[in-house]
């Protein structure tokens, strides 16, 4: 009975840590900085469009976490494919230079797979090679120059218009929320990666392709990483080698926040949006209070520390 309560517990603890840990997040910097224009409608919308891109790489992190792998090279990916699709626009047409990003990241993620998935390499040493791989191609293929995005269309749809009334980012945030946490929960696909993660072995003897399975994981984490890239681009309008470069500790943090377990299983999309919402308010809070970059740093390694200490305690039960 006492144990039954005790896992009765812990399931609550980690299923509304991300919620409860969100709403006094706010409620804090609401009352800590209510003179210095955080709960204006402008700062508020602010954090969701800076967080869109982080939204939409750590959708594509659930899927892989919850198979039981690990991607890092998302960030030096979000980079390729900005510049990519920067380049070809400005020989070609928007949707010439919108596949050419989207196949980039696709790309980087079907070699990535390959190596994990039928060559059986360790995801973590494998996406670490190329994240450090790719994040030199980045700085090489313009020769560290940023190249602008003069395509108004472009800057349009995925960074700077609206449709009725609402900034094409969030429209971006909620579609891609909506579709991913749709496959996750309601379609085979969803159902095996879960299975995968939560017994490679016992999924194969069930008759699940593991191999195809992790492949597909990566291969869609380098597509959202491909559209992430579009969406820096069409946001600040130009294309450089350091996008993407500081957000891998920031969309970890934002899918162990979320409630996605580091050793597979369990994940979840929603969960994951309110942690890369919680990563941009804690981010813009402390700039407002005027804390340095290192304080930040220190902060959301805190964060990640209390997330990863709830997520390990829960896998012991």
């Amino acid at each position: 009975m006492f144990q039954l309560i005790s896992n009765l517990r812990q399931l609550n603890l980690e299923r509304s840590l991300i919620y409860f840990g969100f709403l006094g997040i706010f409620l804090f910097f609401a009352v800590v900085l209510h003179d210095d224009g955080f709960l204006t409608t402008r700062n508020l919308t602010n954090i969701v469009l800076q967080t869109a891109p982080i939204t939409v790489m750590a959708i594509g992190l659930v899927f892989v976490l919850s198979a039981g792998e690990i991607d890092l090279s998302f960030g030096s990916t979000v980079a390729v494919s900005a510049l990519t699709a920067a380049v070809a626009m400005q020989n070609s047409t928007m949707i010439v230079g919108v596949l050419v990003g989207l196949g980039a990241g696709i790309a980087i993620g079907a070699f990535n797979g390959v190596l994990v998935a039928y060559f059986r390499l360790p995801s973590f040493l494998v996406t670490l090679a190329t994240m450090g791989l790719f994040a030199g191609i980045a700085r090489s293929f313009t020769n560290l120059r940023s190249i602008p995005v003069i395509n108004d269309s472009f800057t349009g749809f995925f960074g700077s218009g609206k449709l009725f009334m609402v900034p094409s980012l969030v429209i971006w945030t909620i579609v891609a929320v909506f579709i991913g946490h749709i496959i996750y929960r309601n379609t085979r696909f969803g159902a095996h990666v879960l299975a995968v993660g939560d017994n490679a072995r016992a999924a194969q003897v069930s008759g699940i392709k593991v191999p195809r399975i992790k492949f597909a994981v990566l291969v869609l984490c380098g597509g959202m990483a491909g559209l992430a890239g579009l969406l820096y681009a069409g946001r600040l309008q130009a294309a450089k080698y350091t996008l993407g470069e500081t957000d891998l500790m920031t969309v970890i943090a934002a899918v162990i926040v979320g409630g996605t377990a580091l050793y597979g299983g369990k994940g979840t999309v929603i969960g994951a949006l309110f942690g890369s919402l919680l990563m941009g308010m804690l981010n813009n809070g402390l700039i407002l209070m005027g804390l340095a970059v290192s304080d930040q740093m220190i902060v959301r390694g805190i964060i990640i520390l209390v997330a990863v200490s709830v997520s390990l305690r829960g896998s012991r039960y």
